[in-house]
């Protein structure tokens, strides 16, 4: 699939440019299950907020990311509630490479986190679970 010239990754996890972001890793979202995907957006804004919401680690980051190989739209985001793929989203079993930490980003709103952390924890609580 072609694809953005540029990708992000928000994440709470401290990375230097060179490293890899490869599936396994226990998942942001839902029952926390390890993570057979990897995740990117073409949007920084996404990014950004998916750094806000990662449930652990430090200071939200975002990350200039490149993938090793095929991707796909992101199933999460691209069902009958948002045709299309709006939020840019993509995700790939292979390694993202990082090619550098994006700075001065702007804060997601805090109304805007705090109605997404609750429609989060809804969700967990009805059991409904990230497409994997």
């Amino acid at each position: 699939m072609d694809g953005p010239e540029h990708f992000f990754h928000g994440t709470k996890v401290a990375l230097c440019e060179g490293d890899r972001i490869v599936p396994g890793h226990r998942s942001n979202y839902g029952a926390g299950r390890p993570a057979g995907w990897v995740y990117m957006t073409a949007r920084l804004e996404i990014a950004v907020l998916a750094a806000e919401l990662a449930a652990e680690g430090g200071e939200a980051r975002v990350y200039v990311v490149a993938p090793e190989a095929a991707f796909e739209d992101d199933p999460n985001v691209t069902d009958k509630k948002f045709p299309g793929n709006p939020t840019r989203s993509y995700r790939t079993k292979a390694p993202l490479r990082v090619l550098g930490e994006v700075t001065g980003w702007a804060r997601t709103p805090t109304e805007r986190l705090a109605a997404l952390r609750a429609f989060s924890a809804r969700t967990r609580a009805e059991g409904i679970e990230p497409i994997e």
